[in-house]
């Protein structure tokens, strides 16, 4: 049985118990039990539940992949903002998609395909190898850490957790502390605006200390 077990078929199915069982529900047995087969069979492939898990981000980022990129010529805001949108998507598509996808380690190269491509259009830019690393991991820590928090408030697309309710949370805290009372909307609601103009702070903040780089990839500066 194990000879004839696809780690990709494994690794599938991985995801898509993903959205019914949550992170913590995912286990090698639930696996096993949906592709009826014993859980040793499993080990075959992946020698642990971690081992799953980096398949599983591989794999998400495999799909995340096939969006198209910017044009080559496109401003290098576009290139950060594209990838932060293309990565909250892919995130959100899947239940817990963010703490699956955040510390794992990818399978095989072929993620560096497109980064190699992303920090080349910001070293086009202006940007140096280091700052073209540092803008571009800054953009991925805020959108990873984002869609966790995201992701906690609605666990289940279309769901909330009512730990979260605005209302019921103000009445919690009580109005002696009436700011911390009132940021409930600000943090619990809104999370497609929200994240634009969080995005558009890092970017901001990006050009803001780097007022040398080109507007436009492959343009010097002055030459814009």
């Amino acid at each position: 049985m194990a000879s004839k077990l696809d780690p990709d078929q494994v690794t599938d199915t991985a995801l898509r118990l993903l959205n019914e069982t949550g992170l913590e529900g995912l286990t090698l047995r639930r696996i096993a039990k949906e592709l009826d087969v014993q859980a040793p069979a499993l080990y075959w492939h992946f020698a642990n539940k971690q081992a799953l898990l980096d398949a599983m981000a591989t794999e998400i980022h495999r799909r995340m992949a096939a969006t198209p990129p910017p044009a080559a010529d496109a401003p290098w805001q576009e290139w950060i903002t594209a990838s932060a949108r293309t990565l909250r998507r892919a995130l959100l598509g899947y239940r817990d998609g963010a703490k699956v996808f955040s510390g794992t380690r990818f399978v095989g190269n072929d993620h560096a395909v497109q980064l190699d491509r992303h920090l080349g259009a910001l070293c086009a830019a202006g940007f140096t190898l280091d700052e073209a690393v540092l803008v571009s991991s800054t953009a991925y820590a805020f959108t990873i850490g984002f869609v966790v928090e995201e992701q906690a408030v609605h666990p289940v697309p279309g769901e909330s957790d009512p730990y979260f309710d605005v209302a019921a949370r103000a009445e919690r805290i009580g109005p002696e502390l009436p700011l911390a009372a009132g940021a409930g909307r600000g943090l619990f609601t809104g999370f497609e605006e929200r994240f634009e103009r969080g995005l558009a702070m890092v970017v901001a903040g990006i050009a803001a200390t780097h007022p040398g780089v080109a507007t436009v990839v492959g343009v010097a500066e002055g030459e814009a």
